[in-house]
């Protein structure tokens, strides 16, 4: 068995190598081809995205980081994390609390819209009413939380106000919520997520047409430095700089965001036609990490290593936890990780990357072991479980080394006595199907804000979140999270999750990934990273020497 492991991996790599690098770059579709035209595109900045978009309106943020990035280009968050995980202030200096129940929103007083109109309270609360508003039922960012919102997370319908969102003054905002809730749970939920929109241009809309309205393709006012001018939701998203934003006026007057496949990065990169790729928006395969290193005209970053590459299961279709176990058993992660990854990241159990506050060193990743997978399964099978029963197992088409890595351990598993059936497909529709339970097993990158996994956690264990598993024991672990201050004692709540999940398997980390970014040696003051590379977008700067 060993060796036909082996024999499959060596023809993965030959694979791999096998994929075209050849970079697109067609002038009517929005990217640049610098190679064709180096005079008119001097002045303008691409980034290389291996996600397309499943929208630019704020009020549909899904969850992924190119939608979140691209979005927060023209309506800033509150808060923002910067690649030392700490939260810095963007359209708020600050948020307090002294209760975890009761949080003060502190505007920048210098926050201007950019037809100059201020950035107010007004403004603030206005959000927060569209994102609990039943007649535009796209509840999400854990509303139910707030006070005067139903469990479902909808304020009464036409409310023109609710009680747990107050402004206390101009520049001042209180959200009080339901039960307690820690300091850098709020900031990363409603503080880095919920986008402020601008109310003196959109109240008059009616609410019911805000989620199809054709204006945020081409906003007229904005926060944050870029207006977007064009959109193809596969292909690009062409933005123009506002020259009116209050932190600055961004020195790159043109910016693309540019969809490609991670086949076409290398060549991008090479060619001068991508100028950045950032770790969580861009994935270069990893059998391309060597010769971007190599590029003499690029610069390389490894990225913070946060992100987790996840497998879910859907525990109400895969109801023994002696399978879901068999299957972590019968992956050898670090042999994926060695290998398939070269060592560019690390093993561990559960939701805990060791760059968090809350990893515990002391947690030992269950090891490959076939033999115990073979037993648990025959145990499952004399209890009534069917082993000829085909398993689902859905894949972003996106994530090109991970497709690759599945089919192995597809290889692997099927050794065992498992018949898993890998479907690829893109980014949106694998997010819908997660949704809808409709999977076996589903697999996506994941980065769990390291500050914060209570958000995700709690909603993903849960019976509405992707993987229907419930635990009370882990709810009760999570709620004390939210309501110590003591950082070890967070720790040991946090060391119950992990416990359940090896125990139970409703999830496998299979690696935790420190994914490589990469920029043009002409951008200056660009450094990308998981977390904080756009920060200071408006001072990124070209030199064309």
């Amino acid at each position: 068995m060993k060796n036909v492991r082996r024999f499959i991996i060596m023809g993965l790599f030959a694979l791999m190598l096998a994929v075209s690098f050849t970079a697109c770059s067609k002038n009517d579709d929005g990217n640049v081809d610098r190679n064709n035209d180096k005079d008119s595109s001097s002045d303008i900045v691409n980034i290389g995205v291996t996600d397309s978009l499943s929208s630019v309106n704020p009020l549909l943020q899904d969850g992924t980081e190119v939608v979140k990035y691209t979005t927060s280009l023209q309506f800033l968050p509150l808060v923002e994390l910067n690649k030392d995980l700490e939260f810095v202030g963007q359209l708020a200096k600050d948020i307090t609390t002294e209760d975890n129940k009761t949080f003060i929103i502190h505007l920048n007083e210098d926050a201007v819209w950019s037809d100059g109109e201020k950035v107010t309270s007004e403004d603030v609360v206005f959000t927060y009413l569209l994102w609990t508003s039943p007649e535009i039922g796209s509840v999400g960012m854990s509303m139910e939380k707030i006070e005067g919102t139903g469990d479902d997370g909808y304020a009464p319908q036409g409310a023109s106000s609710i009680s747990g969102v107050v402004a206390l003054d101009e520049h001042r905002v209180q959200i009080t919520t339901k039960t307690e809730m820690a300091l850098h749970s709020f900031k990363n939920i409603f503080g880095r997520y919920i986008l402020t929109l601008p109310e003196h241009i959109l109240r008059d809309v009616p609410r019911e047409n805000l989620l199809s309205y054709e204006w945020f393709n081409a906003p007229t006012v904005v926060s944050g430095p870029y207006f977007i001018k064009d959109v193809d939701l596969n292909h690009y998203v062409t933005m123009e700089a506002n020259e009116n934003f209050f932190l600055g006026a961004p020195k790159i007057k043109n910016l693309n965001i540019k969809v490609v496949t991670a086949s076409q990065l290398l060549a991008g990169l090479r060619s001068s036609e991508i100028d950045l790729v950032q770790q969580t928006t861009g994935a270069i395969l990893q059998e391309d990490y060597d010769s971007v290193r190599k590029l003499d005209n690029i610069k390389v970053y490894d990225g913070t290593p946060v992100t987790n590459q996840s497998i879910f299961f859907n525990t109400e279709r895969v109801t023994d936890p002696r399978v879901r176990l068999a299957i972590l058993y019968g992956i050898d992660r670090q042999t994926i990780l060695n290998d398939l990854m070269k060592g560019q990241g690390e093993v561990v159990e559960g939701f805990f990357a060791s760059a968090g506050p809350f990893y515990d060193e002391n947690v030992t990743p269950i090891p490959y072991d076939p033999e115990k997978a073979v037993q648990l399964l025959s145990e499952a099978e004399a209890d009534g479980w069917d082993k000829s029963t085909q398993l689902t197992f859905y894949v972003n088409s996106g994530d090109t080394t991970f497709v690759q890595i599945a089919s192995y351990i597809a290889s692997t598993l099927g050794e065992l006595g498992l018949n898993i059936q890998v479907n690829t497909v893109d980014i949106s529709s694998l997010l819908s199907t997660a949704g809808t339970g409709d999977f076996d097993l589903l697999a996506v990158q994941y980065t769990y804000t390291p500050v914060d996994p209570y958000t995700d956690i709690s909603w993903l264990l849960s019976e509405g979140g992707w993987t229907r598993y419930y635990r009370e024991e882990i709810a009760n672990a999570l709620h004390i999270t939210q309501v110590t201050n003591d950082m070890d004692e967070a720790i040991r709540q946090y060391r119950i999750v992990t416990d359940y999940v090896q125990e139970e398997a409703p999830m496998i980390s299979v690696y935790i990934i420190s994914a490589l970014g990469a920029v043009n040696n002409r951008l200056e003051n660009a450094v990308p990273d998981v977390y904080g590379t756009f920060i200071n977008v408006h001072e990124w700067e070209i030199n064309n020497k």
